[in-house]
């Protein structure tokens, strides 16, 4: 049987509230699993109220289409708490408390009408739109918290 589809996926990884920090495009017949790694190498220095700016952060939520052993060990070696769900032991319920939140991000992303349908041939074109998307978000998410 032939898995192949078309199409593209959009990788996210956002902070604890739902701000996008990083935002990755695939193409949709690759295991999710090959994206982490430049995801989390591309995290951005994080600011805090307290204490110098940190390179990396403190745990990393991931669903099941990420357990890996070899990912476990690399985000864990990084110094990274690892929280990714186990095939066949952990229940979708337990993940759902962190899952709705990078869903929610998703949402706000895919809100962009030129993100909902992938319309450029070019996946760098796409890329950037995303990326757009994503620092536009974290404006109007910031703005409102601000004012």
């Amino acid at each position: 049987m032939d898995r192949g589809k078309p199409g593209s996926k959009i990788h996210v990884l956002s902070e604890g509230a739902g701000l996008p920090l990083v935002v990755g495009v695939s193409a949709a017949n690759t295991n999710d699993a090959y994206a982490l790694k430049p995801l989390v190498k591309a995290i951005p220095a994080i600011r805090s109220r307290r204490g110098p700016c940190r390179r990396k952060p403190g745990k990393l939520h991931a669903d099941k289409a990420y357990d890996h052993a070899d990912l476990r060990a690399w985000v864990h070696r990084r110094g990274i708490q690892v929280r990714i769900a186990r095939k066949g032991i952990d229940t979708s319920e337990k993940l759902g408390r962190h899952r709705w939140v990078i869903e929610r991000t998703i949402s706000w992303l895919t809100g962009y009408r030129r993100l909902t349908i992938r319309y450029e041939r070019n996946a760098n074109h796409f890329l950037a739109f995303l990326t757009l998307a994503a620092t536009l978000t974290c404006f109007k998410k910031l703005r409102k918290t601000t004012t």
